[in-house]
């Protein structure tokens, strides 16, 4: 009976901690550009092909894999894959596909609402480690 009440204890805890994450997800601003054209089939830093019509981002922080729903006239999910934005200022590069999609290619450069959804993952060939 003991060990049925604290698993039922660590199960309420678990859910109120993810509840209170999840709750307190806040959209970040981020002053964002995109890219395509000139680039479209050249190797991505994670060393993926790019593809300027899918729904991708570079950042120069975030880990390759990282989710982003980001927001300006309308939202989309981004995938991490790439390094950039290599101008000062900027805090994301989006890809054309996704920044058509949301609204930012007639502007170029504006300032969108960004959310991690999902997590990145440790690429062992981007750091030199892997095995090629």
């Amino acid at each position: 009976m003991k060990s049925l009440l604290k698993m039922l204890f660590v199960a309420g805890v678990l859910a109120l901690s993810v509840a209170f994450v999840q709750k307190n997800a806040q959209a970040e601003p981020l002053v964002s550009s995109w890219y395509g054209p000139g680039f479209q089939g050249a190797l991505t830093a994670s060393g993926e092909p790019f593809n300027m019509y899918d729904y991708t981002a570079a950042s120069p922080y975030l880990p390759f894999g990282t989710k982003l729903r980001v927001c300006y006239d309308g939202c989309v999910v981004v995938t991490v894959n790439d390094r950039g934005p290599y101008v000062a200022g900027r805090q994301l590069d989006l890809s054309y596909g996704a920044a058509q999609a949301i609204g930012l290619t007639s502007v170029g450069v504006g300032t969108i609402d960004a959310t991690i959804v999902g997590g990145g993952y440790y690429n062992p060939y981007y750091y030199g480690y892997g095995y090629y």
